[in-house]
């Protein structure tokens, strides 16, 4: 049996890693530039987050296909179940803020354009339901952080404290 995730997989991890990042970093710097800016950093982040959603949706359909290599030396019970859960809520979480976000968008009745690709919006807007859907998103967007921590620091305590194979199962190898 294997002991890494494969290429896809960890390329799906890192890739995913790297468009949270943008998207988190386009609207908590958008504040530091001219209010004219303002549409690109929108767009930065539909773009990123319609990318996340995709690519989740790949990473769990690989996840069903190629389940995860064994961690050594295995993990309570306990221990797996925690994991099991914080990644159902990750899974959940990055397919339910592009989503909301997208239909967010999409009852604005404006335009709105992921990678500069115009998108369908109502014909006509509804505010009430943009200002609901946009208060999930912001409140999702805040327990990222958390998850996204809580996340990095189990990968950590497993490989410093526990001194399992978790972490380097998602590492890429390394070139001679």
């Amino acid at each position: 049996m294997r002991d890494k995730y494969s290429g896809l997989q960890i390329g799906i991890h890192w890739l995913v890693f790297l468009l949270v990042i943008l998207a988190y970093c386009a609207m908590e710097f958008r504040g530091f530039f001219p209010r004219s800016y303002r549409p690109v950093f929108n767009m930065v982040h539909i773009s990123c987050g319609s990318g996340i959603l995709i690519l989740m949706v790949a990473r769990l359909v690989v996840r069903l296909k190629r389940p995860a290599p064994p961690i050594v030396p295995k993990p309570s019970p306990m221990m797996t179940g925690f994991a099991h859960l914080g990644h159902l809520a990750i899974y959940l979480l990055f397919i339910a803020l592009p989503v909301i976000g997208m239909v967010m968008m999409y009852y604005r009745g404006r335009p709105w354009y992921p990678w500069g690709i115009a998108m369908p919006h109502a014909a006509e807007a509804d505010f009430d339901v943009a200002d609901m859907l946009k208060g999930y998103h912001v409140l999702l967007a805040n327990l990222g952080y958390w998850l996204i921590g809580l996340h990095a620091a189990a990968a950590l305590a497993h490989h410093y404290f526990w001194h399992d194979n978790t972490l380097l199962r998602m590492m890429p190898k390394k070139r001679h």
